[in-house]
């Protein structure tokens, strides 16, 4: 980490570089754009990177972010494995329809997809509201995916989501308020809210890359409606009394979590932990919610292991 930056100082906005200082293959990845019909979503066009050789593995983004926030574990996972990341419904390159987001219809939005690339029962890998999802997944179909790790998820409401749920709840106003904030400059609203342990990894490719789904009113409408339905406190809490109820988790489970994430209190992991005693939780120390892009190495040593035991 550049010796100038404390962590999670923040660079000024002009002064990020417009290349990344650190080399990934995502563009080299095939670029693949799948056609699905969804049960609640309709007919959508789902952006999917395939990247690697072997067994298939899927990895899913969180909020706010695409694809390609898994550049930097790319390389590491495609010598074991077919890496399949996809951009969520709402999100990144994919359709953003004009419905409700609810956190089990998107969740199983993702399951249909596993059925249209012929993935179904793969292990997987969510990041924040990716690993929520995928949870949910596991709750609803059990044999959707075989593994999962889950990098620093929210999913159990905390003092920021009840916050947000009041914020959103009149819809028409929230979605014109983000709106507002969102379109007076799309690359700078990333880079305020895109927060890394060591913030020198932050590039104008990147922001370009996050920014391109806010640059239309059906993208800052995905962004709005992921915030507002996807992470309901009122889904949440039924979430938590599920786990409450169950004698194990439908798969194997790995929870990562870092101990100075800015975004998901870490406090969410050590509930989780606590509701799923057969689940395994392992904490990174110089890392960010996004611990994939700012501690790959860390994160990796925990997750492979996990999925070669499957």
């Amino acid at each position: 980490m550049s010796q100038q930056l404390k962590p999670f100082a923040q660079m000024h906005f002009t002064a990020v570089p417009d290349v990344p200082r650190l080399p990934h293959p995502y563009f080299r990845a095939e670029q693949r754009q799948v056609m699905m019909h969804s049960a609640h979503f309709g007919a959508v066009k789902m952006h999917v990177s395939v990247y690697g050789d072997g067994p298939p593995l899927l990895l899913l983004h969180g909020l706010m972010t695409a694809s390609y926030s898994f550049r930097y574990v790319m390389e590491s996972l495609g010598r074991h494995y077919t890496l399949y990341i996809p951009d969520l419904i709402g999100g990144g390159r994919s359709d953003k329809p004009n419905t409700s987001y609810g956190p089990d219809d998107l969740a199983r939005s993702v399951g249909e997809l596993l059925h249209e690339l012929g993935i179904w029962g793969a292990p997987a890998i969510g990041n924040s509201m990716g690993g929520y999802l995928l949870m949910r997944l596991a709750l609803l179909e059990p044999s959707a995916i075989k593994r999962l790790v889950n990098l620093h998820s929210p999913g159990l409401p905390t003092a920021r989501m009840h916050a947000l749920s009041l914020v959103s709840s009149i819809p028409s106003a929230f979605e014109a308020m983000v709106g507002a904030l969102v379109r007076l400059n799309p690359e700078r609203w990333v880079h305020t809210n895109v927060h890394y342990y060591d913030e020198t990894l932050k590039s104008r490719e990147e922001q370009r890359e996050y920014a391109g789904a806010l640059t239309s009113p059906n993208g800052v409408l995905g962004l709005a409606r992921h915030l507002s339905d996807t992470l309901s406190v009122r889904q949440m809490r039924r979430f938590e009394e599920t786990l409450k109820g169950l004698d194990h988790f439908p798969v194997p489970l790995l929870l990562v979590y870092a101990k100075q994430d800015k975004m998901v209190p870490p406090i969410v992991g050590e509930r989780l932990a606590k509701l799923i005693p057969d689940a395994r939780i392992e904490w990174l120390e110089k890392a960010s919610h996004f611990a994939h892009v700012d501690a790959p190495q860390a994160f990796l040593e925990v997750a492979m292991p996990f999925l070669a035991a499957g």
